[in-house]
């Protein structure tokens, strides 16, 4: 009976149920689910391009050869295949030629099919798809771009297990549209479901993380391990969908990722209990103070502009690889890949080391190595070419991202109430809308003027936004919280959050409530 018990004791739902209340197991739960959203934004990047042209091409296909492909008229000749000897022969008269015989027939797109590669020509069509691909991926941010304001105050009334688990069951039905959709329609359709989705699991997620993570330095490297999954996510994405793509279909990927969502929701319900609501315990700052302060903007800002450029590319570079390098349906993927990598490298680089070197100056070397990459890609002659600034860019996102996003949460702690639902809604706006204008806007740039000036015009904007992030090297503290912090007198229990140059000791039972 003891080895029983024993056995019991140690059991994983035991474990489950006592590390319910656990950070590193709702860490866990934020790594994964936004694993999963980033493993469906960025699966579609090489199928979909591919997919839409595919089905265009075909289109048009059939149109032309119904426009070929009038009757005859009486009194002229038709020609008759021999099935043995492999001549044609002719039928009736023609005013033309005055005796029957052998004629080799011209070659038309009626008899000669048309041979259907990977190198399609670089003609209007083509072209055209970098607007209808731009705004298919647009449509994810932009809707999550406009529910994000509407999640972050929901959050500090409900508290955040229901969104998080709302955000995978949104997810989870926009996978399977994925899976079994065939017209741009209904991908459009499921894009845009997924950004609604995807607004409750990050808002929600990096909020839960800010709120169980007080200390300024574990705040950071906890919101870096979470952006891993952001990280991976994006890495996994692009090779996983075009290789799949390449070699089972289109359906097979976005399936594979519908049963992954559902291990992740049955954790979820197991362990954050998302029937329960558990509003903030102190009233938050109001998202519209947030947004008219500074500091918060330069932030949003910076996540704003430098996940812009890759956004830009997700879309366009497929297109223009297509164009000029005569790619193989799973290199559209790969290509992204070096990209990926050094995203996962630098927010777990810089989660710890921002907080050393100061996160304002990460992210401005950031910024800084955005432009310079982003302007190196249309010297790329292959795939191979691409490596080195896809590797820059991934890697100078990591560095902004991972400086920021605890930023964010810092600047609220320094300035404001210490709810982070709003701010984080803020966070996750400038990242839309990087990922919302980036798409949309490069798709209908690179039509006009082309891809080699899209990438030039980011990179310029990316370099000539860096040097506002020296504004936040000593972000100043609200008045009435800067006499309490400061207070040489206050006995109270006391937690440490320190920027470059500053360093401010925090009360628990000081009065939360600021002046807006």
């Amino acid at each position: 009976m003891g080895l029983f018990d024993a056995l019991r004791d140690f059991s994983l739902l035991t474990w489950l149920r006592e590390e319910r209340q656990s950070r590193r197991l709702i860490l866990l739960i934020v790594f994964i689910a936004l694993l999963l959203d980033n493993m469906l934004l960025t699966v579609v990047v090489p199928i979909i391009p591919s997919y839409l042209y595919t089905v265009d091409d075909e289109a048009a296909q059939i149109v032309r050869n119904n426009s070929l492909s009038p009757l005859s008229p009486s009194g002229t000749f038709q020609t008759i295949v021999s099935l043995y000897d492999n001549t044609t022969r002719l039928t009736g008269f023609s005013p033309q030629m005055s005796s029957p015989g052998p004629v080799t027939p011209a070659p038309t797109s009626l008899i000669t099919p048309q041979n259907h590669s990977d190198c399609p020509k670089a003609d209007d069509q083509l072209l055209d798809e970098n607007v209808k691909v731009g705004l298919l991926f647009a449509s994810k941010a932009t809707v999550q771009l406009l529910t994000n304001p509407f999640i972050g105050p929901l959050t500090n009334r409900i508290g955040y297990q229901i969104p998080m688990f709302a955000g995978f069951c949104i997810m989870f039905v926009s996978t399977l549209m994925f899976a079994f959709s065939s017209s741009y329609t209904l991908l459009f359709l499921a894009r845009s479901l997924q950004g609604v989705g995807s607004s409750c699991s990050s808002v929600a997620g990096m909020g839960m993380l800010a709120s169980v993570y007080t200390d300024d330095e574990e705040r950071g490297n906890a919101i870096g391990i979470a952006l891993g999954g952001l990280a991976m996510g994006v890495l996994v994405g692009p090779p996983f969908g075009s290789i799949m793509y390449e070699f089972v279909g289109k359906t097979a990927p976005f399936l594979i990722l519908a049963v992954l969502a559902v291990l992740d929701g049955a954790l979820q319900m197991f362990v954050l209990q998302p029937s329960k609501v558990e509003p903030e315990s102190q009233k938050g700052t109001s998202l519209m103070t947030l947004m008219k302060d500074p500091y918060i903007l330069i932030a949003a800002g910076s996540i704003c502009f430098a996940n812009m450029a890759i956004a830009m590319l997700e879309p366009a570079l497929p297109i223009w690889m297509m164009e000029t390098m005569c790619p193989r349906k799973w290199q559209l993927g790969v290509a992204f890949v070096p990209a990926s990598i050094s995203y996962l490298i630098g927010t777990n680089i810089f989660a710890v080391l921002a907080n050393k070197m100061g996160r304002w100056l990460c992210s401005l070397i950031g910024m800084l190595l955005v432009g310079i990459s982003i302007l190196c890609v249309p010297f790329a002659k292959d795939i191979y070419g691409l490596i080195v600034p896809n590797f820059g860019v991934g890697f100078a996102i990591g560095m902004v991202d991972s400086s920021m996003m605890p930023i964010m949460g810092y600047l609220v702690d320094l300035r404001h109430v210490s709810v982070y639902g709003s701010v984080y809604a803020i966070a996750d706006v400038a990242f839309c809308m990087g990922f919302a204008l980036g798409p949309s806007a490069g798709g209908a740039i690179a039509r006009s003027i082309g891809f080699p000036w899209l990438m030039t015009i980011i990179g310029i904007v990316d370099i000539l936004f860096a040097p506002l992030c020296f504004l936040l090297r000593n972000p100043p503290a609200n008045e009435e919280k800067m006499a309490i912090l400061m207070d040489s007198n206050c006995s109270m229990k006391t937690r440490s959050y320190s920027t470059q140059g500053s360093s401010y000791q925090m009360g628990d039972d000081f009065d939360p409530e600021s002046p807006e």
